[in-house]
């Protein structure tokens, strides 16, 4: 095992595949991967990475094949009930990513008559999340049987096969169009970096500059940098119209004693109605841009 190099395992093909490799990509990593490739190295940066299932990502990391993964929160917690690999207590959350969010609900036919919880007892339900789903209605005192099934679950009311299903979900759309709706949601997922405790001083500090990367990447993607003229009257209603800024910059305009440039970096996102209220207020020329890195 090379010790000078970091070793990454992310989904293969799945929910949170493209966004992962999307992550790593706008980190400024280059990845040469062929369509059915399961491993490939970066050129650029001391990264290994792994194209896997994502049921098995949290068993390479609990097994020190990687020292790191992208793993929905689903998933890691369903391996860490089950138990089925005793070394995944040593695998560790290291910080939530911005993509992969969904639920993972308990949802019933819409003729059912569900007045709480205690409408599930005795009741089947089908599901992919045996050691979530029983964890849950043990916390409740709610007795059930609970048949497992690897896909197609929203069919299992309409086949007769359960009462109730429990299974992950993004828009809801797929219970909609299986006559099913939400009634109980029990946990809230997105996409995780999960670590065990292998890593050497030298992978220790890949890892740490690859969050700053990650962390730079976030705080793009949820910024918006802009420019605009102000009067110098009015200065201070301008900036206050501003969605999350802190200290913008104010560049004085050449032959101009009362106009200025308002140049920020916002945390939140402009729409058309700040910037209709940013012209009411008297900007002028307003301009809104992308950011593609930031680094602090």
């Amino acid at each position: 095992m090379n010790s000078e190099r970091l070793k990454i395992a992310i989904q293969k093909r799945g929910r949170l595949a493209d966004e992962s490799q999307k992550l790593l990509q706008n980190c400024g990593i280059k990845l040469t991967k062929s369509k059915d490739q399961l491993y490939c190295t970066s050129l650029n940066f001391p990264l290994d990475i792994y194209f896997i299932r994502d049921d098995d990502i949290p068993s390479f990391v609990a097994s020190k094949v990687c020292q790191i993964g992208i793993v929905g929160r689903n998933v890691i917690k369903e391996e860490q009930i089950l138990k089925k690999n005793q070394s995944i207590k040593n695998v560790s959350l290291i910080s939530s990513l911005e993509f992969g969010k969904c639920r993972l609900v308990i949802a019933v036919p819409h003729e059912f008559k569900y007045e709480g919880i205690k409408s599930l007892q005795g009741k089947v339900i089908a599901t992919s999340y045996e050691g979530i789903l029983k964890d849950y209605l043990h916390k409740n005192n709610i007795i059930c049987e609970i048949v497992k099934m690897n896909g197609a679950v929203e069919i299992a009311p309409r086949i007769s096969m359960a009462d109730a299903i429990c299974d992950i979900v993004s828009t809801g759309t797929t219970l909609a169009m299986n006559g099913l709706k939400e009634v109980e949601t029990i946990l809230n997922s997105q996409a995780e970096i999960i670590c065990n405790d292998s890593m050497n001083n030298n992978q220790k500090k890949i890892l740490e500059r690859l969050m700053l990367r990650i962390r730079g990447v976030q705080q793009a993607d949820s910024s918006k940098y802009i420019m605009l003229h102000s009067p110098v009257k009015v200065i201070d209603d301008i900036i206050k119209v501003i969605p999350g800024v802190e200290t913008p910059t104010i560049l004085n305009l050449k032959g101009r004693n009362d106009l200025v440039a308002v140049h920020a970096v916002c945390k939140e996102g402009i729409f058309w109605q700040t910037m209709e209220d940013l012209k009411d207020r008297g900007a002028s020329s307003i301009l809104v841009l992308p950011i593609e890195k930031i680094l602090k």
